[in-house]
């Protein structure tokens, strides 16, 4: 008795070990909005604001932190959502503005850009884990 104990104490050990190892951010949920996307609370109206590529989103009041998030990189990857809708691995986004709905419907609203490289579905709301 005692040597499986040991054994199942070991092993529930490790799995906890390697949970921690996967989520290494934070949980969230995700939309996408539509252009147009000037003018942004960060630069206004500079469409060099905007990273190569169109992956940028607009930050939720937590993130925004009163402009301090603007030029912010969060690493982001879909998790879960109604029907399945992640693409596997994850992308880097860049903070450009603030979500300007009140509530704001996401933790992160992603351009076009970035939500379909994540998500099968544009118009689907995800749950995602990001790190900055």
């Amino acid at each position: 008795m005692r040597f499986s104990s040991y054994v199942l104490a070991l092993v529930v050990g490790w799995l906890c070990f390697f949970q921690v190892l996967l989520v290494s951010g934070d949980i969230g949920t995700a939309t996408s909005y539509d252009p147009p996307y000037l003018p942004t609370r960060c630069k206004g109206f500079d469409k060099e604001q905007f990273p190569e590529g169109g992956l940028f989103v607009a930050a939720c009041e937590g993130i925004w932190d009163n402009g301090a998030a603007c030029g912010r990189r969060y690493r982001v990857r879909c998790i879960s959502g109604l029907k399945r809708p992640c693409r596997d691995g994850s992308i880097v986004v860049q903070v450009v503005d603030v979500c300007r709905t009140s509530p704001c419907p996401a933790t992160l609203v992603l351009s076009n850009t970035a939500f379909d490289s994540i998500s099968k579905y544009p118009t689907a709301k995800i749950n995602v884990e990001y790190a900055q």
